[in-house]
């Protein structure tokens, strides 16, 4: 059964700023003779990552609100230098936009229901994706989108 996960997406002000933060990972990997792929480092190792690895994603929070999403690829533990155990969240290179969704602040990450999970901005069709953020950010939080 497929699982996904919730996170915020700390330093980027916008999906732009995430689409550059990826693609700066994905030509860093492409050098160095890797698949394209970003990842994220976390301190805790989830329990039910055959779940993730299922199709799963990991939802973007920015700003306040779920606003895009990757596909899990790996999830992979290890310790670090300092001997503190961590996990790589390995992700796609493609950053999909999803329908703004509101969520509060919260420190680490969670799991989210595929039913509770935010609809891909593609599957509403065009206009809405290429509608400008603040727009479609506004329009959420009137409950108009």
């Amino acid at each position: 059964m497929t699982l996904h996960m919730i996170k915020l997406c700390v330093g980027a002000d916008s999906i732009d700023d995430l689409r550059q933060w990826v693609a700066q990972r994905a030509l860093s990997a492409v050098s160095a003779g890797l698949e394209p792929q970003s990842s994220h480092v976390t301190r805790m190792v989830p329990k039910r990552v055959e779940e993730l690895l299922d199709g799963g994603s990991l939802y973007w929070i920015i700003k306040g609100q779920v606003a895009a999403r990757q596909k899990f690829l790996d999830i992979k533990s290890f310790t670090d230098e300092q001997g503190i155990n961590r996990c790589e969240l390995v992700l796609g290179p493609e950053v999909i936009e999803t329908a703004p969704a509101p969520r509060r602040p919260f420190q680490g990450w969670r799991y989210l229901e595929p039913d509770a999970a935010p609809r891909d901005l593609s599957q509403s069709g065009d206009d809405l994706a290429e509608m400008p953020e603040d727009l479609k950010r506004e329009l959420a939080e009137l409950g108009l989108l």
